[in-house]
């Protein structure tokens, strides 16, 4: 499966369905401007990604818009194949769509649907869309409509921590986008995905001059990640993750300068990622983090 290129860093911008959407639209063009080759977004209960995914590729002109966790509960295999096939077509080469399980509570609660085994209900999403029955038409006239694998300017990564996922997104798709987790979780990855794989992961960071507040700020950050990550942390050595200890809270999130996140992303390249998207965390989390982008731009692009 060809693919395209991400560049080494790009910007996970979490808290985007926060904003409305013309301040959506000067975000994205901002990150654009600053030189960021890619853009990765979550799905949880606000936009609809492939909705969110079509503004944002409208609104910008070459970089890379990625689903970082499409929640495979949210459309069916079908739908989801032709919507990524819509939006290759309209924007070629700047479309990733990146799926995910989500979690039981939203799954549950929030869809109404029953939350299947991760692997083999990903496992089988991933197969209907390879034998998806129909896409756009033009498409179909091209001879490029998925009736076999995914269309070759569509690649789809896995939102993938645990080993049998991984192998999963080396088996069934371009690759893995590992979200929140330290370096030696990169360096087990990139050992299970093997070497041809995209491996793009997440980074959290805090810049602010508040030692007290920077913290502050990726302890809250860390205890929310904590439970879904709290077996794989354990058996990557984080014996008493649990109990939060600062080691684990600098190791999942990149506290200080631009100058120290840009030696956390280079520890992340050595270990085995081709991308790093870096996840800002500020306490007005309802604004974009325009000054922070900045700063990482100058010092990492």
């Amino acid at each position: 499966m060809s693919a395209f290129d991400l560049g080494r860093v790009g910007i996970w911008a979490g808290e985007m369905d926060r904003y409305p959407a013309p301040a959506v639209r000067r975000a994205v063009a901002a990150i654009e401007d600053l030189g960021y080759p890619a853009l990765w977004f979550p799905e949880t209960t606000g936009r609809e990604a492939m909705a969110q995914a079509a503004l944002l590729l409208s609104a910008t002109r070459q970089t890379v818009i990625a689903t970082g966790t499409a929640s495979i509960y949210a459309r069916d295999a079908i739908t989801a194949a032709a919507a990524q096939s819509t939006l290759a077509e309209a924007f070629p080469g700047r479309f990733l769509l990146g799926l995910g399980v989500s979690h039981p509570a939203l799954v549950t609660d929030v869809r109404g649907h029953r939350f299947g085994p991760p692997v083999a209900t990903m496992r089988a999403y991933l197969t209907a869309m390879d034998n998806a029955p129909f896409g756009p038409e033009v498409l179909k006239a091209m001879g490029t409509a998925p009736f076999g694998p995914a269309i070759p300017t569509a690649p789809r990564v896995l939102a993938a921590l645990g080993p049998k996922m991984l192998q999963l997104a080396a088996e069934h798709a371009w690759g893995a986008h590992p979200l929140g987790m330290p370096i030696e979780h990169t360096r087990h990855a990139r050992s299970l995905l093997g070497p041809h794989a995209m491996l793009a992961v997440t980074q959290l960071v805090v810049l602010d001059p508040s030692r007290r507040v920077a913290a502050e700020l990726a302890r809250a950050h860390a205890a929310a990640a904590l439970p879904n990550r709290l077996t794989l942390l354990r058996d990557l050595g984080f014996d008493d993750a649990d109990s939060l200890h600062d080691r684990l809270v600098d190791a999942l999130v990149a506290i200080g300068g631009p100058e120290d996140v840009a030696r956390r992303v280079e520890e992340h390249l050595d270990a085995g990622a081709d991308h790093v998207s870096l996840h800002v965390l500020t306490a007005t989390p309802d604004e974009p983090p325009l000054r922070q982008w900045e700063q990482l731009a100058a010092q990492l692009l």
